[in-house]
């Protein structure tokens, strides 16, 4: 590539991910040179300062029409603009914690936490963008190397220790699933870039290997699946939750969980969307009982495991895994409605998670425990914590007038909604939505009728701003969702996704 072809690129399209990159290199070379007692506070700062810029680029580049560039290996679309901006919110609340989060043993390496962090939103960003195998799969492993490290972070914890080594190996095992996979894909294409696999996928001389298409899909969705911590490929989680550090196991359960959700929506939807299944019925409806038992298992597990859970970072593991669960639902429709109950869950849980972690860090950090009594008579002593815990779970559970119930709402009619119905598993979804009653009320109910233990807790301003943002975008949300639809449907176009592929095949046929 010569370097006519290099300038000829519209690179401005690529700005969030210019400035991410920019920070976390200039991040990394200031931790270098900075003294070892010195505070690594001005490095929080800005982090959330390189952040919050690609946040207002994002909305910057709403009106911008698709663009790619390098090949069409890079896209900038409605759906990589959409969540951007989820990938993007979430790490600069989780950045806001990591501030406040006191750890003698992390302090040596919260230089090293933040650029890290940012290189691991960099790879789900690049994710969301990414319009080839190759690229996505680059994304994918930095996203994950660097959660890898994050993990382990707290170095004198043998519990960070056991979780960094549990989540690399286990990542290892679900990226090999994966490549292999997408080996397939390739071998039967002879393509990586994703719509020239949906072009390659009609090509009628595949009708006589409609086996190994379903093989690759079935490989393909399965090791992805790790990155959500679906079942079978859930067991990770517990113990990551637990073991990390608690700003790393909110970003672990709100970004990187988004981006799962990215790369299973792109190399899913895109690749198989015109693929055919064996006797020559499409493979997106063949594979529906796939799914739906995947979906129907991880909210069942999810569920009911939490109920034991008296470790708090456990059991918001475990429903970390039903919420993956739930919104696996929309995957078994295969409409254009897959996005926007997607988008809309994922912005919820944002909140919601987020909000729960903040108190969660707050509490375990002057208790030192993790364990679900800390929350004893939370509402006697500090009633301003105790109150927005009680929205956060209310809206996890999907009790109406909070951001959960109209996401779960969402999705429970999308399942309903089709031709056929999918009745079994609406009637799981329901099911399992009680059970979480039980582990998610019992937490109100030691925090309001419980006998007081401990002091009051402090509030440092910054947690305080995450916590009234957090509680007053899930009430919002959950009385007055048209804000976020509305802003959904007036700057991304839903049919758009559809429309790429169709254009791009057509263009490829002739």
């Amino acid at each position: 590539m010569d370097l006519d072809t290099l300038l000829s690129f519209h690179w401005s399209v690529m700005l969030p991910e210019f400035i991410i990159l920019g920070v976390a290199t200039l991040l990394s070379v200031i931790d270098l040179f900075m003294k070892k007692e010195s505070s690594r506070k001005p490095l929080a700062w800005l982090a959330g300062a390189g952040v919050l810029a690609a946040l207002i680029s994002i909305f910057m580049q709403l009106d911008i029409e698709v663009t790619s560039i390098l090949y069409d290996t890079y896209r900038l679309d409605s759906f990589s603009k959409a969540f951007k901006i989820l990938l993007l919110l979430g790490t600069l609340l989780v950045i806001v914690l990591s501030s406040n989060y006191k750890k003698e043993d992390l302090e040596e390496n919260r230089g090293e936490f933040y650029y890290l962090l940012l290189a691991a939103l960099l790879g789900a960003m690049m994710m969301a963008s990414s319009a080839d195998l190759i690229t996505l799969f680059v994304g994918l492993e930095l996203l994950s190397l660097s959660s890898y490290v994050m993990a382990g972070l707290e170095r004198r914890n043998k519990r960070s220790n056991e979780s960094a080594f549990k989540y690399i190996v286990s990542g290892g095992i679900a990226t090999a699933i994966t490549l292999f996979g997408m080996s397939y894909i390739f071998g039967l294409t002879g393509e990586t870039n994703l719509f020239k696999i949906a072009e390659n996928m009609g090509n009628l001389e595949l009708l006589e290997h409609s086996f190994l298409i379903v093989f690759a899909f079935i490989i393909t969705f399965a090791g992805l699946t790790f990155k959500i911590a679906a079942a079978p490929l859930h067991m990770w989680a517990p113990d990551v939750y637990e073991g990390a550090p608690v700003p790393v196991t909110a970003f672990l359960s709100v970004v990187s969980k988004t981006a799962g959700f990215v790369i299973l929506l792109r190399v899913i939807i895109i690749c198989f969307i015109a693929a055919p299944g064996i006797d020559k019925e499409p493979i997106l409806l063949q594979v529906q009982p796939y799914v739906m038992v995947l979906a129907a298992a991880t909210m069942i597990i999810g569920n009911v495991t939490a109920l034991r859970q008296r470790n708090i970072k456990r059991m918001f593991a475990y429903s970390s895994i039903a919420q993956a669960g739930y919104i696996l639902v929309p995957f078994v429709s295969n409409s254009s409605l897959v996005f926007e109950l997607i988008w809309f869950y994922l912005l919820a849980y944002l909140f919601m998670n987020i909000g729960a972690f903040t108190v969660i860090q707050l509490l375990s950090s002057q208790e030192g425990s993790t364990d679900i009594g800390i929350f004893r008579g939370l509402f006697r002593r500090s009633p301003w914590l105790a109150v927005p815990m009680t929205f956060f779970v209310l809206s996890l559970a999907g009790i109406p007038i909070t951001a959960g119930f109209i996401g779960k709402f969402g999705i429970f009619m999308g399942a309903l909604g089709l031709d056929p119905a999918h009745y079994w598993l609406a009637a799981v979804m329901m099911a399992t939505t009680l059970v979480s009653y039980v582990y998610y009320f019992n937490i109100i109910a030691i925090m309001f009728f419980r006998d007081s233990e401990g002091s009051k807790v402090s509030i440092p301003g910054g947690m305080a701003a995450v916590l009234a943002f957090c509680t007053a975008s899930i009430l919002i949300l959950g009385v007055m969702p048209d804000l976020a639809l509305d802003f959904f449907y007036g700057n991304f176009d839903v049919n758009e996704f559809f429309m790429q592929i169709e254009t791009e095949v057509h263009t490829h046929d002739h």
